[in-house]
């Protein structure tokens, strides 16, 4: 017999291409530090777009503006053409999730019980169902139930639904925080290193898991140091320098632009490449 696709687990069906998020003129100022700067941006439906350049660039930053942590300066930040509001419970009901740079699971609850609380924000029922256990609650309870048991098969923790997160290997941590996060029924989904502090099976996985993140219908934007990752795996890249986008456009295009190798070494091209040939006749 063959089963059914979830209906959550299928594409969306859409027309027109279309931005689902978008950051226009962003800016963020601490006191007299700038650490973003008029940063603008669109993502287009089914889109993986990467965000790399150096430490202190501003690229965690520009997630926390993204989210609602951080109120920008000036700017806005648009779902769907929508304004986000500034809050970041609420801009996860409107369809935005993220993980962080640091895993920030509940270490003394279980993978499942991790997942749960993900799915906490679209759980619906009543005060009064809820007190006393009522058929809405009971329904609610065990939709959000099915829903963790099939995102933890995705994510490949299945056999980890009843460890505590704290004795998950630091890969699986990273793929649950990723279950959480897609637990709230995102659009748009914003990863901070994803593959930070991984093995290179690891991060094929990785890779991999957001493909299939994407064949959901759903957007991303991906952090990432490792520069490889990005461009064998996204559809566009955006270098930050110094709170700024340097430079756009497909993984090619960043990859052979000079402006990001002196963003990234310190010193123009030229320069790199002369050193690197006297380093050969030494």
């Amino acid at each position: 017999m063959t089963r059914s696709t979830p209906e959550w687990t299928r594409p969306q069906q859409t027309g027109a291409e279309q931005t689902m998020l978008r950051a226009a003129g962003v800016t963020m100022q601490f006191g007299g530090l700038r650490a973003l700067n008029d940063v603008s941006f669109g993502l287009a439906e089914g889109e993986i777009i990467g965000l790399i350049g150096p430490n202190g660039a501003g690229k965690t930053t520009l997630f926390n503006c993204l989210t609602g942590l951080y109120a920008p300066t000036s700017g806005a930040v648009s779902l769907r053409g929508k304004a986000l509001p500034q809050d970041p419970a609420r801009v996860t009901e409107h369809g935005v999730a993220r993980t962080f740079q640091n895993i920030r699971l509940f270490p003394s609850m279980t993978a499942q019980e991790n997942v749960l609380v993900g799915r906490h924000v679209r759980m619906r029922q009543s005060p009064l169902s809820s007190l006393l256990h009522g058929p809405g609650f009971r329904r609610s309870e065990a939709e959000a139930a099915e829903r963790t048991e099939a995102l933890l098969s995705f994510v490949g923790l299945t056999r980890f639904a009843d460890e505590l997160a704290r004795n998950l290997p630091y890969g699986d941590q990273r793929r649950l925080e990723i279950a959480r996060a897609l637990a709230t029924d995102p659009s748009v989904l914003l990863l901070d290193e994803p593959t930070a502090g991984m093995n290179a099976q690891e991060t094929e996985a990785t890779r991999q898991l957001i493909f299939a993140i994407r064949q959901l219908g759903i957007s991303v934007v991906v952090i990432e140091h490792d520069t490889k990752f990005i461009f064998t795996l996204c559809d566009r890249v955006l270098v930050l320098v110094q709170g700024e986008v340097l430079v756009e456009g497909s993984p090619d295009e960043v990859r052979g632009d000079p402006r990001v190798v002196e963003a990234y070494l310190g010193a123009p091209p030229e320069e790199v490449e002369a050193q690197l040939h006297r380093g050969e006749h030494q």
